[in-house]
């Protein structure tokens, strides 16, 4: 393979120049193997549809695990972008930018909290909350030096940090990665007793999505996270909900906690805040949680950098007219409608909320075996846990979009 300089575009036709199988063996090659792709290569994306290299196309049902809530390439978020890449992308914190501030006041006006500190991944953010909560409990709530504890819960995925899969029950991204990081309690989900007997004088932090989104969409049940807050209030702890999935209109509200009328305290945030063009994070909380960090405390070299903050910025003012939550309410009803004849035909059971959905599917067959089958029927979707899919169309997606999925699904598992 020879190399194409002096032109952008002679490194496309580079690139596209190649099979499937080609790019596939190359990417096998040189890549290292943390992922398990179903064999489709994707070379360009509008809405909720993507093209691969050979020219078919697919409907987009995993949307970036909810990082394309607004689809691929959508025009305002692009737009916003390219201007802010011909005018400045990277000062490092170390200087101010004009895109931060006006960034953090407008995410800041949709958490309803007082402080922002930007981030880039999601993990990033979830590490960030967890220093934090560590350092309120010892400078805030009087935690005795090395002994603040942090109750999680079992099935969750907030990442692949090593302190993360600590915690963590998934063997699979656990196994082999110790020693461990102390300091964790782990709950069942949705046990209000058993998270109330975990935490004591030591806990600083209740951690938790409100729905359990690489689980399989696992809704918890309903007064949990109203007993969650209760009990964080109790005892001084701080509710931290990690809202990186499900978060950012992709269930039909702003925030899933908006379901049950919760405020966490601190709010953990990424994916769909890029808007599918760029990593961008952030950990929201009011100043006597986030005033702990000061000047040297925590960093990151590409946080809050002025193209990330630009795109933020625009994904917040796209949020705040509501349109993204009702599209997702609107069409969830439609999915959640289609799906649940198909309970005990073809599938176990099914959970939707939003535009989102997880369907454990029978016996039999393996939620991998029943992607590929959507894939050959123009669907993209993704598996998890063996039998479980998970569905999460980008809300940019119409009526007959929901329409062909369900079609989809249904010979899928006939």
């Amino acid at each position: 393979m020879t190399t194409t300089t002096g032109t952008t575009s002679g490194l496309f036709d580079e690139g596209t120049a190649l099979s499937s199988q080609e790019h596939i063996a190359l990417t096998e090659r040189y890549a290292a193997h943390n992922y398990h792709p179903l064999p489709v290569v994707l070379a360009s994306g509008e809405g909720a549809w993507v093209t691969d290299v050979e020219g078919r196309r697919y409907l987009d049902c995993l949307a970036g695990y909810s990082a394309l809530n607004f689809g691929h390439a959508h025009p305002r978020l692009v737009a916003r972008a390219e201007t802010q890449l011909h005018r400045l992308t990277l000062t490092s914190r170390a200087f101010f930018n004009d895109q931060l501030g006006p960034f953090a006041e407008a995410l800041a006006r949709l958490t309803g909290k007082e402080m922002v500190l930007p981030m880039n991944s999601g993990a990033e953010a979830v590490e960030t909350a967890l220093k934090v909560a560590r350092r309120w409990g010892y400078q805030v709530k009087g935690v005795a030096p090395e002994q603040a504890s942090i109750v999680v819960m079992r099935g969750n995925f907030h990442g692949r940090t090593t302190t993360i899969v600590s915690f963590s029950d998934d063997a699979e991204a656990r196994d082999h990665y110790g020693p461990y990081t102390p300091g964790f309690r782990v709950v069942e989900y949705g046990d209000a007793a058993a998270l109330r007997a975990a935490v004591d004088d030591t806990t600083v932090a209740v951690l938790l999505e409100p729905i359990q989104g690489e689980g399989g969409v696992v809704i918890p049940p309903e007064g949990f996270l109203r007993e969650v807050r209760r009990v964080c209030s109790e005892a001084r702890v701080l509710m931290v909900a990690d809202e990186i999935q499900s978060g950012l209109a992709r269930t039909g509200r702003t925030f899933a906690c908006d379901h049950e009328d919760v405020v966490p305290d601190v709010y953990v945030l990424g994916k769909a805040l890029g808007g599918g063009l760029y990593p961008v994070s952030a950990v929201a909380a009011d100043r006597d949680v986030l005033g702990v960090i000061t000047p040297g405390s925590h960093g990151s070299t590409f946080g809050g950098n002025p193209l990330a903050a630009a795109i933020g910025h625009e994904v917040v003012l796209m949020l705040e007219t509501g349109e993204f939550q009702e599209r997702a309410s609107v069409l969830g009803a439609r999915l959640l409608a289609g799906l649940q004849p198909l309970v005990g035909d073809g599938l176990d059971a099914v959970r939707v909320r939003g535009l989102w959905a997880g369907l454990d599917v029978s016996r039999g067959i393996t939620g991998r075996a029943v992607c590929e089958r959507l894939m050959d029927r123009g669907v993209l979707a993704k598996d998890t846990h063996g039998s479980t899919i998970r569905l999460a169309p980008p809300l940019v997606a119409s009526e007959d979009d929901v329409d062909l999925l369900l079609e989809a699904v249904r010979a899928s598992i006939a």
